[in-house]
């Protein structure tokens, strides 16, 4: 048997009923307030409608046991089946036009957590207690049943029972207070009881979590494109349907011993149900046999006190409803109120005025990622002037990525600071020092929309400026054989007539992108890993070309690909280990020297276009 224990430490809410209450109802206010009046109206319609019931049999009874002419009871029949008929009617139209705009707020609100998760700080995209925090809120308006829509039924509910309630303790406090006593003490005896034992289920909901997280995750993998291929040439379906089944009959056999324990429960209710229904009963029927009661209160009053308990049970129960929402609604204010590292309106104004110089530097720059003990990056001096063409090569892990990220502003230093003009960039409006950069990172965002629009970022453009890009990254002549041009839909998941693209391809998609945006700081991290050799030369090629009058920084595993920059920087032990042009590294020998050579005995004989130009006279290194 599988034993999953919950670590979750018991820890106050950050805002408690009343404020996240509070909190939905000023949404409602600013964006919705037909909700908040639908959820009076529902409750008041279904408060007069049980009313309605509770009073028509004995309504009718009394006009019987006065012989009251038959126009006379024909009269009171009609005007109780009316009253049922138009409340009815209410309370079915009324949830179902309050839908709309409950689903429409919880939609404004999800919209609101995925603008935070686009606009926050980057380091805050790389925190798991954020990405936590993040998958909590998503879920928790990812349907109707969750929180951020289903506490207005829960506050409906809750309304209606309370208003329920004191018409019934009114009733019953007329005629004698200790049957709302009796039916009181055992309507909240039932509750608490069944609640305690119903819980049981909510204290092992990580234990149900597991086997149901189990067998979803080989039905997903199972079905999954990819997998195909696996699947049929391993012959892995004996081993999924085995795995799977076992997971299934673990998770029946703890559904057995919820289903038992629940059952106690419901033997509670019912005992305290008999015993609150009996002595009511003994009651009435002493009352009525002692002349004080007529047939038709007897009827009212034992059907009110039935009543009062499901009265008292109702708002017990959407109390308890109203606190686990509330919780979930902590989740989704915790994570929209999350701290920013970075500053974004109240920053200083970057200049965005074209041709504007772009100096960057870092001053004594250490940085460490969070929960770990040494510096990836340690007292790093290093500045990159306007129009440079620098080239950041190093092993993996060496921090070429980090210090990218540093230049760009996604990561603070841990100590030492980083300067654009002269300005700490921690200063600066964050979201306009972004525009100073058009970057190709190795992880990418492609939408499933046009060729086009995926260039241009936006769905108005420049054609005229997505062809010459596309021309510059080596793809034109690719986008121009299919059916669509650059209006061809990216992927296939959206679109049937989508194309996907190679690896190789996406990469000069990207680079395209970077073209398009024309920032005066380009960056490219890796962008062309997909490529062989000859295709990621003949790239580099044009890249001094294509970054004329721009700052621009590279990171490549391959070093022969960096030979056009004006300068080479080699990572190694936490800082920069050399620098210098590539002939300058070569005649020092030292580790660049070293890799370069080692490099060149993979490359064989698919000898650089430009080598011979770029080294004349000298015997081409990778050549054997």
């Amino acid at each position: 048997m599988m034993q999953v224990r919950s670590l979750r430490k018991k820890e106050k809410p950050p805002y408690h009923v009343g404020q996240n209450v509070g909190w939905m109802i000023h949404w409602a206010w600013k964006e919705r307030k037909s909700i908040i009046f639908l959820c009076i109206v529902s409750a008041v319609c279904g408060t007069v409608l049980n009313l309605v019931k509770l009073l028509i049999a004995p309504g009718i009874l009394e006009k019987l046991e006065k012989s009251a002419p038959l126009p006379e009871l024909l009269t009171v029949i009609a005007l109780f089946s009316l009253l049922l008929i138009v409340f009815s009617a209410l309370n079915m139209y009324l949830p179902i036009n309050a839908l709309y705009p409950k689903v429409d707020l919880r939609v404004k609100i999800l919209n609101q957590v995925n603008w935070k998760t686009d606009v926050t700080s980057f380091p805050n995209t790389e925190d798991p207690n954020v990405l936590k925090k993040l998958e909590k809120a998503q879920e928790i308006t990812s349907g109707n049943s969750q929180a951020s829509e289903a506490i207005w039924n829960t506050l409906t509910d809750l309304l209606k029972n309370l208003l329920g309630f004191l018409f019934y303790l009114l009733l019953l406090s007329s005629l004698e207070p200790i049957l709302a006593l009796v039916s009181l003490v055992a309507a909240c005896v039932a509750y608490f009881a069944g609640k305690r034992i119903h819980e049981w289920g909510f204290r092992h909901r990580d234990e149900e979590s597991a086997y149901l997280k189990q067998m979803n995750e080989v039905l997903k993998k199972s079905s999954l494109r990819v997998l195909g291929k696996d699947v049929r040439i391993f012959g892995m379906i004996p081993w999924l349907e085995e795995v799977y089944l076992r997971a299934q009959k673990a998770y029946h056999s703890f559904i057995s011993r919820r289903e038992r324990i629940y059952f106690w429960a419901d033997a509670i209710d019912a005992a305290l149900a008999f015993l609150r229904n009996g002595v009511a009963y003994l009651y009435l029927i002493g009352m009525a046999l002692g002349g004080g009661l007529s047939a038709a209160e007897f009827l009212l009053y034992f059907s009110a006190a039935g009543g009062f308990a499901e009265w008292v049970t109702g708002i017990l129960t959407t109390f308890s409803t109203l606190r686990t929402q509330s919780l979930d609604l902590c989740s989704i204010r915790e994570y929209l109120d999350l701290p920013e590292p970075f500053l974004f309106e109240n920053g200083t104004p970057v200049p965005m005025r074209q041709g504007i110089p772009c100096e960057i530097k870092l001053d004594q720059v250490s940085f460490r990622y969070p929960g770990t003990e040494k510096d990836i990056l340690h007292k790093v001096n290093l500045t990159i002037h306007p129009g440079e063409k620098l080239a950041i090569v190093g092993l993996n892990g060496a921090g070429k990525t980090t210090l990218v990220k540093l230049i760009c502003g996604l990561y603070d230093p841990t100590e030492g600071s980083v300067l654009f003009n002269g300005t700490d960039v921690r200063t600066l409006n964050r979201r306009e020092y972004y525009h100073l950069f058009s970057a190709v990172f190795q992880q990418f965002s492609v939408l499933e929309t046009t060729v086009a629009e995926n260039v241009a970022q936006s769905t108005r453009f420049d054609a005229k400026r997505i062809d010459a890009c596309l021309e510059q990254a080596g793809l034109l002549e690719k986008i121009r054989e299919l059916p669509d041009g650059p209006s061809t839909h990216v992927g296939k998941t959206v679109f049937e007539d989508g194309v996907d693209f190679s690896g190789g391809e996406m990469q000069r998609l990207m680079l395209a992108r970077a073209l398009y945006r024309n920032s005066p700081i380009i960056v490219l991290d890796e962008p062309t890993a997909a490529l062989d050799p000859i295709a990621e030369n003949e790239l580099y090629l044009k890249y001094s070309d294509l970054t004329a009058g721009h700052t621009s920084v590279y990171i490549s595993h391959r070093l022969a690909s960096t030979r056009f920059c004006d300068r080479i920087l080699l990572l190694a032990d936490q800082g920069i280990a050399e620098e210098g042009t590539h002939e300058e590294l070569m005649r020092q020998n030292g580790r660049y020297a070293e890799l370069y050579a080692l490099q060149s005995r993979y490359y064989g004989k698919e000898k650089p276009v430009s080598d011979k130009d770029t080294f004349p006279g000298r015997r081409d290194l990778c050549e054997d």
